[in-house]
């Protein structure tokens, strides 16, 4: 029975599949050279094959040693770079290499270091500077800018994948923030419950206490009262240092007013210079309630007032309470604050966060978000009778907004304007040298007219080079006849304007003809 394959076997065998793909893609354009390009190397195309297989076992662990290979034998066919067989393969290993290589210096030292090995190459062999402008043209474009899109590639997959790692960690940043405001919260509901519930254990201490002096009261029945009170205040303390232990050392005992309702709540908001106003009919107050939704429509009135206050000043409040027969519902509204400057406001962000766990405790339900009139609603609505299970705690939401998420599209945005702005950039370099060189080639090869006149046909090729300038011409002057066959012809200036050139013929190593060409207008 053979054993199943391992995700290592899987992934050797995945990789030896797309290699044999790339190789026979590749391949192609040798081949195709071979049988329809006329005067093409036999022996430098041919070689496209092994060195091909070579540089695709290679692409993985060193990406620019695949990408070289190519380059010499293109260099071996002819000196511009741009060959039928090879230049499939030199952006296919620019592309590979931009997506596998995580540093760009030393790809963009390969780079110089091709260009910078050129130009001695053009020179000295091809006795001519302008085959390197091609060479770098070719260069540009057929192996950096691909070399820059698998960069670019690289690059936008590694900031989509840090943009999800930032999104998780805030999401549970700041899920862990929500969870210690909503346990605060609970600590100051147990601080509510502290006041009424020891306010309610301070009485049945008092009257036991009364009954312990009680006169008509036996002695067993006064001990028992006295036990009694001795309990309730017992259970008091005990109730104050769980409290202490629960609530956190910097925040006090939360407390609320003795007998302060939303009425009075609205007057002291009033007195400290707010605007408010209550819509609340007289079946609407708040007698009757239990204890958690009248502490909830308390914290809902107070918390909104103050964020009105805080990010709204000047503006006017509308607290609006309806009562049906088993709901309560307080919406407090603000418009947007007017125009004008007003000081920062400072907040910590969790008072709605914290606001929505009271309301989910005591059964209800919490809405807030910008109104339509591009103020801010805060509604909730309350159980006006015991009993009511809390509502489900909703689940969190997608937190990883704003700054950190904005930012990694700005780089994004940014790597893209590189990716194009970098070959263009190379284009306008390469066009403004080119320039320099137009104007300073023609005073390097002008040969003296002295020198011209020395030269006799049949001179060995040596020392008619000897008299030569170092460069040639790139080509004879305009409609200028072709060489005779088995002859070789170079042009050289007679002056800088570049109106006529010397036309030398050589033939098996000696000058066969010389002559003045000029400039003569096709038909």
């Amino acid at each position: 029975m053979t054993p199943p394959r391992t995700r290592p076997d899987r992934r050797r065998l995945h990789a030896a599949l797309t290699g044999l793909v790339l190789w026979l893609a590749l391949c192609g354009a040798p081949a195709l050279a071979l049988e329809a390009v006329p005067g093409s190397p036999v022996g430098a195309t041919a070689a496209a094959f092994p060195l091909l297989a070579v540089a695709v076992l290679v692409r993985g662990r060193w990406p620019l040693v695949a990408l070289a290979l190519p380059v010499v034998p293109s260099l071996a066919i002819t000196l511009d770079l741009f060959t039928v067989a090879y230049s499939p393969a030199l952006a296919a290993f620019g592309y590979l290499a931009g997506v596998r290589m995580p540093r760009a210096r030393p790809a963009l030292w390969c780079f110089a270091g091709l260009a910078a090995g050129a130009l001695p190459l053009t020179a000295v062999v091809g006795r001519t500077v302008w085959p390197w402008f091609s060479f770098l043209l070719t260069l540009s474009l057929n192996v950096v800018l691909p070399w820059l899109l698998g960069r670019y590639r690289r690059q936008y997959a590694e900031l989509v994948r840090t943009g999800w790692q930032l999104a998780a960690r805030m999401e549970r940043e700041a899920r862990a923030v929500a969870e210690r405001t909503r346990l605060r919260e609970r600590t100051r509901i147990a601080g509510d419950l502290h006041d009424s519930l020891g306010h309610d254990l301070a009485l049945i201490a008092l009257r036991a206490g009364a009954l312990e002096l009680a006169p008509e009261l036996s002695a067993d029945r006064r001990a028992a009262a006295g036990e009694l009170r001795a309990a309730a205040g017992s259970a008091t303390e005990r109730l104050a240092e769980i409290i202490g232990v629960l609530r956190t050392d910097d925040e006090g005992a939360p407390r609320l007013p003795a007998g302060e309702g939303v009425p009075r709540l609205v007057e002291r908001a009033r007195a400290s210079g707010m605007t408010v106003t209550l819509e609340q009919p007289d079946d609407a107050a708040g007698d009757g309630l239990p204890a958690m939704t009248g502490h909830a429509l308390h914290r809902v009135v107070q918390e909104s007032l103050t964020n009105a206050a805080k990010h709204a000043p000047g503006a006017a409040v509308r607290v609006r309470i309806t009562r049906e027969a088993e709901e309560l519902e307080v919406t407090v509204t603000h418009p947007a604050r007017p125009a004008g400057p007003v000081p920062a406001p400072v907040s910590g962000g969790s008072g709605l966060v914290g606001l929505d766990e009271r309301v989910r405790l005591a059964g209800g339900a919490l809405r807030a978000g910008p109104a339509p009139d591009g103020g801010f609603t805060v509604s909730a609505r309350l159980p006006t009778s015991g009993g009511t299970p809390p509502v489900p705690l909703r689940g969190p939401e997608n937190t990883a907004t704003g700054r950190e998420l904005a930012l990694a599209r700005q780089q994004v945005r940014r790597r893209l304007r590189q990716t194009l702005a970098v070959p263009f950039a190379l284009l306008a370099a390469l066009v403004v040298l080119m320039g320099v060189f137009h104007l300073l080639t023609p005073s390097w090869t002008v040969l003296e007219r002295q020198s011209y006149d020395r030269l006799r046909p049949g001179d060995p090729r040596s020392r008619v080079e000897s008299v030569l300038p170092f460069f040639a011409l790139d080509a004879p002057p305009d409609g200028t006849p072709p060489p005779p066959p088995g002859r070789s012809c170079a042009y050289y200036g007679v002056s800088p304007d570049g109106a006529a050139a010397y036309e030398l013929c050589f033939a098996a190593d000696r000058l066969a003809t010389k002559r003045v060409v000029r400039d003569r207008p096709r038909r």
